[in-house]
């Protein structure tokens, strides 16, 4: 995702923040991982444990203080194995130009304080009982490494993961993946790709790579052209769609860590002739509590909930994170934008509450 820092607003007092689901972590550690990655460590507050659970491949979002903007916010994947409890931890690689990913590798030490939302993504196995084919690039290793330790840990799955970097001093968690590789030799199988002796990662290699497993659930996650590259080999091998997982983020041109408008009038002229429309009956379950509203046609879902006192999940606001995803059990919505979801999450019902609008009479929403 990209990290420019946003243009000069003239403000640096401390936003208010946005509600219930922001945590502020007290920093316990850090890790040199590489020269250019650290992982960061967040002890979890006696009380706050169940708020902040989360599943293997899901990802934080970070608010990172800023002089010129007050903050800006950033998604970095966890690193860390929910099984394992305790502490969480993200990994965070610089990125040229990138103000928050530099800005965390330089100023983050132990006893800091910084602000999370609470866990969130899709981009998680059904099942770490399955046997698994995974791809990372870079630092797309951190949501692959939090699922590998998951499936090897707390599965019986078998895990084969093609790990693609610049270079051997670029491999994020080299040492771990070499243990964990001879811990568990009959179900783990790691291959390492490194430009500086292969080249850049093709088609035909990955493909070549891939044939042997290419009957498993595939998981992919890195930068842009190594996902293309990576997705295109499997569609090769005739690996259906549906059982490919690809992580997508992109940029928040909203901060979730500030006041913002719900975005009412954006639906609405979105909306047209809808928003005049009978509002249509909804059902929410969340947290184990069930909910009736009458949903205006011309009202997100998101905005909609927030409103009306339900701590629905959520981060950017904008499609482009699944922080705010839910399922829809019954009844049809329309989604106004969406940069994150694949098509075999839409198959199963998921969307995304922030950019959701009614359109049957009755809706029945479920946030797992």
């Amino acid at each position: 995702m990209s990290e420019q820092l946003p243009a000069a607003a003239g403000a640096t007092a401390e936003p208010a923040l946005a509600g219930e689901r922001v945590h502020r972590l007290r920093v316990s550690g850090t890790v040199a991982e590489t020269h250019d990655a650290r992982s960061i460590v967040f002890e979890v507050p006696v009380g706050e444990a169940e708020r902040l659970t989360y599943r293997p491949g899901q990802f934080l979002t970070l608010r990172v203080p800023s002089e010129r903007t007050g903050s800006v916010a950033r998604c970095y994947s966890l690193s860390s194995a929910p099984h394992r409890g305790g502490d969480l931890k993200v990994t965070v690689k610089r990125v040229e130009d990138g103000y928050a990913s530099n800005w965390l590798c330089d100023n983050v030490t132990e006893g800091m304080e910084l602000d999370v939302l609470e866990p969130a993504g899709v981009f998680t196995p059904k099942s770490l009982d399955s046997d698994l084919l995974m791809f990372a690039g870079g630092s797309g290793i951190t949501p692959v490494m939090s699922i590998v330790l998951s499936v090897l840990e707390r599965g019986t799955g078998t895990v084969s993961l093609v790990y693609a970097n610049r270079d051997e001093r670029s491999v994020i968690f080299a040492g771990e993946l070499a243990e964990l590789a001879a811990a568990y030799p009959d179900r783990l199988t790691v291959v390492h790709w490194l430009e500086s002796v292969q080249g850049l990662p093709t088609a035909a290699g990955l493909r070549a790579l891939a044939r042997p497993w290419a009957g498993r659930e595939a998981f992919i996650c890195g930068p842009g052209a190594f996902k293309e590259v990576t997705a295109q080999a499997l569609r090769d091998l005739d690996v259906p769609s549906n059982r490919v997982h690809i992580e997508r983020f992109v940029s928040l041109s909203r901060n979730p860590f500030e006041e913002s408008a719900t975005g009412e009038a954006e639906a609405a002229g979105d909306a047209g002739a809808e928003g005049d429309a009978a509002p249509a009956a909804l059902e929410v379950e969340l947290d184990g509590q069930r909910n009736t509203f009458a949903w205006p046609r011309s009202k997100k879902l998101l905005d909609f909930l927030l409103e009306n006192g339900v701590d629905a999940p959520y981060s950017c606001r904008e499609g482009a994170c699944s922080a705010c995803a839910c399922r829809v059990t019954s009844g049809e919505v329309k989604m106004l934008n969406n940069d994150v979801l694949e098509p075999v999450d839409l198959d199963e019902g998921i969307v995304l509450a922030c950019q959701s609008l009614p359109v049957t009479d009755s809706v029945s929403v479920s946030y797992e």
